[in-house]
């Protein structure tokens, strides 16, 4: 058994020293509910709603202060953390996650690939690669808001050996529906836990969640409130889902983007 743990947050826009702040409190309070991996909302460090500009005088790099000081409390507290943040890399700007481990050494840095609605404007694409990463809680994947969208990305990540597939966004009010569709089919899809890590007001519709690897809503938090959602997740669960529906067993690889060419069809 492992304790996973979203932490749901508003941030404030355009102060990332006070979000971070906020984050570090969320955090050591959630290792001290003996969480095994935290995961931070998409753009959580910045708020969402700024402009290019802005965004640019943001931008850290890989071993800028938002992710060195999260390095330092994984290894206090002997966690995984995955850690959003905005990355300057040379004139580009990235929505993009760090993957750190109970040493405090980051694993990698994922960069969000499919962009929605005016984040085009504002970021640039990473590639469209989705790697996984070991961590405390098992293997886990990551899909940043929009990522998650699109069931092929869920897919490779199970193909790869995700257990868990985590999800940081910032999802929108107006998109709510879509949120407490897609994210138990993915699980289900892939018989994989899937944890959502949504940002809450400034039009965020909260409601961040664990899924279980048959889709069903294991733990569920405010669409109002910040809080720190924690569970356990059991990995005999995942076997169980696993012979119960062979999803993946029976997958044929014909169907995967990439591998056997498949006729478009004619409309």
């Amino acid at each position: 058994m492992f304790q996973v743990a979203a932490i749901q947050m508003t941030p404030i826009m355009n102060d990332v020293d006070g979000n971070i702040k906020r984050g570090v409190h969320l955090a050591k309070n959630a290792i001290a509910e003996e969480a095994d991996l935290i995961v931070f909302p998409e753009l959580w460090t910045t708020g969402y709603h700024l402009s290019r500009e802005s965004f640019r005088a943001l931008a850290e790099k890989p071993d800028g202060k938002t992710v060195s000081t999260f390095q330092e409390i994984a290894k206090q507290g002997e966690v995984s953390i995955v850690c959003p943040f905005v990355e300057e890399a040379g004139d580009k700007i990235y929505i993009a996650a760090a993957v750190i481990d109970t040493e405090g050494e980051t694993r990698g840095i994922v960069r969000k690939s499919l962009l929605w609605g005016r984040e085009q404007q504002i970021f640039n694409a990473g590639v469209m690669e989705y790697p996984t990463f070991d961590s405390k809680v098992g293997k886990i994947g990551i899909l940043i808001c929009y990522e998650m969208e699109f069931p092929e990305t869920s897919r490779l990540l199970a193909l790869e050996g995700a257990e868990v597939i985590v999800c940081p966004s910032v999802w929108s009010m107006s998109a709510a529906h879509r949120w407490e569709i897609q994210l138990p089919a993915r699980a289900l899809d892939n018989t994989v836990f899937v944890l959502g890590v949504n940002t809450v007001g400034n039009n965020s519709c909260g409601k961040s969640k664990l899924l279980s690897p048959m889709g069903d809503v294991l733990a569920e938090a405010s669409g109002r409130k910040e809080e720190i959602l924690i569970r356990a997740i059991d990995k005999e669960a995942l076997l169980w889902a696993r012979d119960e529906v062979s999803y993946l067993e029976d997958y044929k690889t014909k169907l995967t983007p990439g591998g056997e060419e498949i006729p478009t069809p004619i409309w």
